[in-house]
């Protein structure tokens, strides 16, 4: 067997966090009265999520800050409407966070996979993912046995897909380039990162995007399939 450690992401490889994450945005469109904005939910995320995603590819790329992170995406929303209060916005982000570590919802397979691989491999966690965050979510969703190490961004101090991470996750998991595997849905953060860092992958891929600039060791649309590679 060439693989004996695995390197997993955490969100949207196994949290599910488009659905958790969404159900955490209603109820603060709700309790906040985000309606005085917008008339609909779906008006509000459509404004929230492509500004969210971009300042989490700027984090990813050490350009802003975690604080500058949890702060701008909530002012982006309401910016246009005269709210500009950092305050504000950190108070909102607090309440976020809290909530989305209290939802267990996982990707389809996650623990039927989790299952087939804990006999066969040391697992870690590999997440850029908010320390005081990760940790509950992890334990919350009944995902805390499987691994052996969860590896924040925040302990390497820097992100994925930085090599330092990398290295720091090989030497913190005493696991070798060449004996370890990442699994991760981010082109970007897991798959890239893990590849110029000398690390074989597994793209978890549903929607079928396109490689970009190399074809990672392996590719799959459903978790189910890993089982026919490991």
């Amino acid at each position: 067997m060439k693989y004996k450690n695995l390197f997993i992401d955490l969100d949207d490889t196994l949290w599910d966090i488009h659905q958790n994450g969404k159900e955490c945005l209603e109820e603060i469109f709700s309790d906040y009265r985000f309606d005085r904005f917008y008339s609909t939910f779906d008006d509000f995320y459509n404004v929230y999520m492509p500004s969210n995603n971009h300042l989490w590819g700027l984090y990813r790329l050490g350009q802003i800050t975690k604080d500058e992170l949890i702060v701008e995406r909530f002012l982006v929303p309401v910016r246009p409407f005269g709210i500009d209060d950092p305050e504000f916005a950190k108070k909102l982000s607090d309440d976020f966070l809290e909530r989305t570590t209290h939802k267990t919802g996982l990707v389809e397979g996650t623990k039927e996979l989790l299952e087939y691989l804990k006999p066969k491999y040391r697992m870690h966690i590999l997440s850029n993912g908010f320390r005081e965050v990760q940790y509950k979510k992890i334990e919350n969703s009944g995902l805390r046995p499987y691994f052996d190490k969860i590896i924040l961004s925040e302990d390497a101090g820097k992100n994925k897909p930085h090599p330092d991470m990398f290295t720091y996750a090989l030497k913190n998991t005493n696991s070798r380039r060449d004996q370890t595997l990442m699994i991760g849905d981010s082109w970007d953060a897991d798959i890239v990162g893990a590849h110029n860092s000398r690390i074989d992958q597994i793209w978890f891929n549903p929607s079928g995007a396109g490689a970009v600039g190399f074809e990672p060791t392996f590719t799959v649309k459903s978790l189910s399939e890993i089982k026919n590679i490991l």
